[in-house]
This record gives C-alpha cells, sequence and structure tokens, in this order.
C-alpha cells in the first residue's frame, strides 16, 4: 500500500529558519540553526552573527537526531529517566548522527514528522526555546 505522506516545503523551511532567528534575536543570543528533512537531509542552514563555529556541526546532528528518531534530541531515553549507557551508546551505534544534547526538536505536520530543526550557541535550554518556537511556526503555517 502507498499513503500520502507531508512533505517540508521550501517555504516551510524558512518559515521554522526565520521563526529560530526572531527567537534567538528576541533572547540576544546568536544561534547557528539547521533545518533537515524527515530522512535528516539538510534542508537550510544558519550561522548568524556571532554564532559560534563550534556549534555548526552541533546544530546539524541535533535536527538529524530529531527527525530521525521523531522526538526531541537531549539524554536517552528521557530527561526524567536518563541511562548514560544509552545516552553515550547510542551517538556512537549511530555514527553520530544521534545526541544526548538537547536543542533539537522534531518537525510535525498533519500529524506526521516532516522534518527536524537543531539549534546550538547558547545554553541548551537558550537552544530549546529557538527550537521549539521554530516547530510551533510550522505549525501555525498549517
Amino acid at each position: 500500500m502507498i499513503r500520502q505522506a507531508p512533505k517540508l516545503t521550501h517555504k516551510g523551511t524558512r518559515a521554522v529558519l526565520e521563526a529560530a532567528e526572531a527567537k534567538a534575536r528576541e533572547i540576544g543570543v546568536p544561534q547557528c540553526i539547521a533545518v533537515v528533512d524527515d530522512g535528516g537531509h539538510l534542508l537550510a542552514f544558519s550561522r548568524m552573527d556571532g554564532g559560534k563555529i563550534s556549534s555548526v556541526r552541533v546544530a546539524i546532528t541535533k535536527a538529524v537526531s530529531a527527525a530521525t528518531r521523531r522526538s526531541p534530541s537531549g539524554p536517552i531515553p528521557s530527561a526524567e529517566d536518563s541511562s548514560l549507557l544509552l545516552s553515550l551508546g547510542l551517538p556512537l551505534a549511530t555514527g553520530g548522527t544521534v545526541t544526548p544534547i538537547r536543542g533539537g526538536v522534531p518537525l510535525v505536520a498533519e500529524g506526521q514528522v516532516v522534518g527536524g530543526i537543531g539549534v546550538s550557541s547558547g545554553t541548551e535550554q537558550q537552544d530549546v526555546d529557538c527550537a521549539e518556537a521554530a516547530a510551533a511556526a510550522l505549525q501555525k503555517k498549517e
């Protein structure tokens, strides 16, 4: 059987990226922001003026992790019940495509994950705040 699946468009990608940038400006933290499709392929990237060079790869990994795991990046299985061995082992087992660092959020449309956003350069909470604002912007576009 075949089913139609929603896809993240260029317009949707730009809306997500712009919402993350707006939140970063609001909190005064220049960010690195990556948006990927549901398979973890890069659709858009922005390193704001002042965004840390070391955060480029981290933002992309957070986005890929959120999209392919279909859940926010962070400690595994969850922040409340984390397993150190699993949190460290899963990145090794996936060749570094999954991360226990927070700041990656899946992008959802019509109840299905269509991609992920990863944000890095601030504290984990600042990164999460920017990523969640971006994901919420996609919901407003539906």
